[in-house]
C-alpha cells in the first residue's frame, strides 16, 4: 500500500538560502538539457511534404539525448562547474528524468496517446521541487529530518507516520508560504483494498456552477465560489505587483503576498472537496458521476466559474478515496442527462438558462439538475449491472 504525507519545514536562513540556490541550479540544468533535446529534434526532423523531387539533402543523424546519456554528463558538469557539488548526486540525476517525461509527452503522448503541449524553459523561481529517490527512515526522527547536502531541518509533524510504513522517496517543495516535504510511504504487508460495496446503495450526482452538486436524493450543496469571493483581495495584490519596479525587493514581497492569496484560495477549495467527498462516501457505496471533458469545458465562456468550482480535482479525490475504501465510483456518458426525462425517457430540449424540467409527455416537473442526477443514477445502475455480469461470466 502506497500513501503520501506532506509536512511543513522550518529551515534556518542558511538552509533556506541553500535550498533556493539548489532549486536555481537545478532549473539551469533542466533548461540546458531540454535545449539539447530541442536541438536534436530540429536537426533530425525532415519535412517530408517539402522535399525536392530532384535532390534532397538528408543530414547526418545524431544520437538522440536520453535520460541515461544526459546523466552520464553530470560527472563532467561537476568538474567544469564545481558549485554543482553542493547538490546530492541522486537529486541531480532526477533532472534528466523530468526532462525525458516532459519531452516524451510532447512527442509520443501518454499511455492513452494524448499528447501534451511543448515543454517550456523554466524562468527564475519556476522550478520549485527536487526529489531524493532514496531515503533512510532513521533520518526522520523526533520532528527533525536530515537531507543530504542541506542538513538537519525542523519538521512540523501534524500526524505521525503509521507503523510498518517505509519512506521510499522524499520531495522538497517551495511554496508561496514556505517549504514543504512530501514523504512517499509504502507498506508491502498491507494488501490492496478489495471492492466491497452494496450495489443497491447508489447515488447519482450532477456537478454544476450554481449548486456544486445535486444528488439524486434531492440533496444540494451550494457552490462556494472561493475565487469569486477572493477577487477583491487578489485584484488589490495584483495591482501592487504591477506598480512595483521589476527586480526590486518590494516587487518580490508583493509577488509573495499575491502567491499566498492564491494558495489560500486553492487550499480552501481542496479542503471543501475532501470534506464533500468524505460526506458522500460515508453514506453511499456506489457514486455515479458524469464523464466530463473538463479541459474542453474550461475553454468556454464559463471558464472562470468552471475553474473556480474545481470539478476535476473533486472527481479525482472522490475516485481515489473510494478506491482506498473499497467503494465504487462509476463515470457514465454525460450526453443528454439534462435533456432526457428521468421519468419516461422523453427528450425535452431546453437552453442552459432554463432551470426547470417540464416534460410534456408524462407531465413531470422538477429541477433541471435533479433530473440530470436521476438520469446519472439510472445510467450508473445500468453500467454497474453490466460490470457485475461481465465479471461473473469471466469467473
Amino acid at each position: 500500500m502506497k500513501i503520501s504525507y506532506q509536512y511543513r519545514l522550518k529551515p534556518t536562513r542558511e538552509q533556506a538560502a541553500h535550498i533556493d540556490k539548489t532549486l536555481d541550479m537545478l532549473r539551469c540544468q533542466y533548461n540546458y538539457q531540454l535545449a539539447q533535446r530541442f536541438d536534436w529534434y530540429e536537426q533530425n526532423r525532415c519535412s517530408i511534404d517539402r522535399c525536392s523531387l530532384v535532390a534532397c539533402h538528408i543530414p547526418e543523424l545524431k544520437d538522440k539525448p536520453n535520460r541515461f546519456n544526459q546523466q552520464a554528463t553530470l560527472t563532467q558538469l561537476k568538474k567544469d562547474r564545481p558549485w554543482y557539488k553542493s547538490i546530492h548526486s541522486q537529486v541531480l540525476q532526477e533532472v534528466p528524468k523530468k526532462v525525458e517525461i516532459a519531452f516524451d509527452r510532447w512527442i509520443k503522448g501518454d499511455a492513452n496517446g494524448k499528447r501534451s503541449g511543448k515543454p517550456r524553459f523554466k524562468a527564475a523561481c519556476q522550478y520549485k521541487t527536487f526529489t531524493y529517490p532514496q531515503f533512510k527512515k532513521e533520518h526522520f526522527i523526533n520532528k527533525r529530518i536530515t537531507l543530504s547536502k542541506i542538513g538537519d531541518i525542523k519538521v512540523i509533524v501534524h500526524r505521525p507516520i503509521p507503523d510498518g510504513f517505509d519512506i521510499k522517496t522524499v520531495s522538497l517543495t517551495k511554496k508561496a508560504d514556505g517549504y514543504y516535504v512530501t514523504l512517499s510511504l509504502d507498506d508491502k504487508s498491507i494488501p490492496q483494498v478489495l471492492p466491497d460495496f452494496d450495489a443497491k446503495n447508489i447515488v447519482g450526482i450532477d456537478v454544476g456552477l450554481i449548486d456544486f452538486i445535486v444528488t439524486s436524493d434531492k440533496e444540494r450543496i451550494a457552490a462556494p465560489k472561493f475565487l469569486r469571493k477572493a477577487e477583491r483581495k487578489l485584484k488589490s495584490a495584483q495591482r501592487k505587483v504591477s506598480r512595483r519596479k521589476k527586480g526590486s525587493s518590494r516587487r518580490k514581497k508583493a509577488i509573495n503576498k499575491l502567491g499566498k492569496q492564491h494558495k489560500k484560495v486553492a487550499d480552501t477549495r481542496k479542503d471543501f472537496h475532501f470534506k464533500t467527498a468524505n460526506s458522500l462516501l460515508k453514506r453511499y457505496d456506489v457514486i455515479a458521476v458524469e464523464k466530463l471533458n473538463i479541459k474542453k469545458l474550461a475553454k468556454s465562456r464559463l471558464a472562470k466559474s468552471i475553474s473556480d468550482a474545481g470539478w476535476g480535482q473533486f472527481l479525482t479525490i472522490l475516485s481515489n478515496k473510494a478506491e482506498n475504501a473499497g467503494l465504487k465510483v462509476i463515470a457514465v456518458n454525460p450526453n443528454g442527462t439534462s435533456q432526457e426525462c428521468s421519468s419516461c425517457g422523453h427528450k425535452v430540449k431546453k437552453p442552459l438558462a432554463q432551470r426547470m424540467h417540464n416534460c410534456p409527455n408524462c407531465r413531470v416537473s422538477l429541477c433541471r439538475d435533479l433530473n440530470a442526477s436521476l438520469n446519472i443514477k439510472n445510467r450508473g445502475t445500468h453500467d454497474l449491472k453490466a460490470q457485475i455480469m461481465s465479471s461473473t461470466k469471466s469467473l
